[in-house]
């Protein structure tokens, strides 16, 4: 279900149904990201009078405090996906009490090799239900669907490993050496009267009996959306200062050998920095390299007129030079519930974010509707994820978002990945090409 439609609701709805009228649950838990499980599930459970009767223990804090909260009486137990190889050991066989596993951000799994994956694979033969939820399934295609769907069926549609599903479905992409970083969908080149997306056909096919989809515009009436990229221009020195910057960075992640996804990324990282006006040094010290962001975000809080301003950060030294310079509109950064609670009633005015903290599940359209990002982000899921904590269910007015992007530099090219939905690694990797290509090392 896209973003805004209910989720959270609809899944306590089921699961009361399950419970007080199939008799077929009786122990429910839920894994979420840390704040959904502080937050999202118990607000929305008090929000509805068919669900207030709910009881919600929330597996969080300290390991005694979880102990505690795991020896309450209670239809549901929430817990943060942090803590969730800590349950698995702590239970063991254990983990069988619970008969419905909710997946809160199935796509979080979507990393066969990741431990969170390892630990559900473990304990999956325990649990009889399982539910799945998110707005994003494949935020970067097909090949990552197989361990979301491999924690619903163990197996049962797309096979029983992920060599399997690839054998079956993929076929490599771009690769170096013997390492693969990538696969597609297979193409029928037979002529067959399916055509070239006859495997695609097949898999949403195959789970086609185990999955919901919902798009937002079929069902709700939003006020609407605005995006606006803020143009920054430079001072010709800061300029300048970029393209050395940029130009010593790509000689010197040449001359460390192959480039590779991850150097790329680190790449990327930097330059990102450079743009937003900070840089890191190697003991981790943050450089002033100019201030047009923090500038221009100024102009935007003054014309807000003292309405509520959601700004989204990347960098530690973007949320410090930001607190420092608007210190006057006393900013707060996301921390606890009430940070969620006092946002929702507006008694905040600037409200600091990072999109992978916030991303998913926070329910902020009642706090206001005036969005800035400081510097894009490569991630299509945390960016749409990000801009819907307002733009929802709920929300009365347009809202507005605003990218504040430095001219001539690497937030131009994330923009265009991000509005043509290639902001994974491929992506990354195709938008510094014509950097490598500029001082000829690739």
């Amino acid at each position: 279900m896209q973003m805004g439609l209910g989720k959270t609701v609809a899944t306590l709805t089921a699961v009361n149904r399950l419970i007080y009228e199939e008799l077929e649950v009786e122990k429910v838990l839920v894994v979420a990201p840390k704040r959904v499980a502080e937050n999202t599930w118990t607000t929305e459970a008090r929000k509805w009078d068919h669900l207030k009767h709910l009881r919600i223990a929330k597996v969080m804090g300290t390991e005694r405090q979880r102990i505690e909260a795991l020896r309450q009486k209670a239809e549901i137990y929430v817990i943060g996906r942090d803590n969730l190889a800590w349950l698995v050991g702590y239970l063991g066989q254990g983990f069988g009490k619970f008969d419905m596993l909710v997946l809160d951000e199935l796509s979080s799994y979507k990393n066969a090799k990741s431990r969170r994956f390892k630990m559900l694979r473990m304990v999956r033969p325990l649990v009889r239900r399982v539910v799945g939820l998110t707005g994003t399934p494949r935020p970067n295609g097909l090949p990552d669907i197989w361990p979301q769907m491999y924690l619903l069926d163990q197996g049962e549609r797309l096979g029983k490993t992920l060599g399997a599903y690839r054998d079956k479905y993929l076929t490599p992409g771009r690769r170096s050496g013997h390492v693969v970083y990538e696969y597609n969908v297979k193409k029928d080149d037979t002529g067959g009267l399916l055509g070239a997306d006859i495997y695609e056909m097949e898999i949403y096919e195959k789970i086609g009996d185990i999955c919901v989809s919902m798009k937002t515009e079929d069902y709700l009436t939003l006020p609407g959306c605005q995006y606006q990229t803020v143009d920054i221009a430079l001072p010709p020195d800061a300029a300048k200062a970029y393209q050395k910057f940029e130009r010593e960075q790509v000689l010197a992640l040449a001359d460390a050998g192959e480039i590779t996804a991850v150097s790329a990324a680190t790449l990327a990282g930097k330059l990102l920095q450079y743009a937003n006006g900070a840089v890191y040094d190697e003991e981790k010290r943050a450089h002033v390299v100019h201030d047009e962001k923090i500038d221009e975000l100024g102009e935007i809080l003054d014309r807000a007129d003292g309405e509520p301003v959601l700004v989204f950060y990347s960098f530690r030294h973007d949320l410090d030079r930001i607190k420092t310079a608007f210190a006057k509109y006393a900013p707060r950064e996301l921390k606890s519930e009430k940070d969620i609670q006092d946002w929702n009633e507006g008694k905040i005015k600037l409200f600091l974010l990072h999109p992978a903290s916030a991303g998913h599940g926070l329910n902020l359209q009642a706090g206001g509707h005036i969005v800035v990002w400081f510097g894009p982000t490569w991630s299509l899921e945390l960016y749409q994820q990000a801009n819907a904590r307002l733009y929802r269910q709920g929300q009365t007015e347009i809202v507005v978002i605003h990218h504040l992007i430095a001219r001539g530099t690497i937030d131009e090219m994330v923009m265009k990945r991000l509005s043509e939905k290639d902001a994974g690694q491929e992506g990354l990797l195709v938008a510094l090409r014509p950097l490598f290509q500029k001082y000829k090392v690739a």
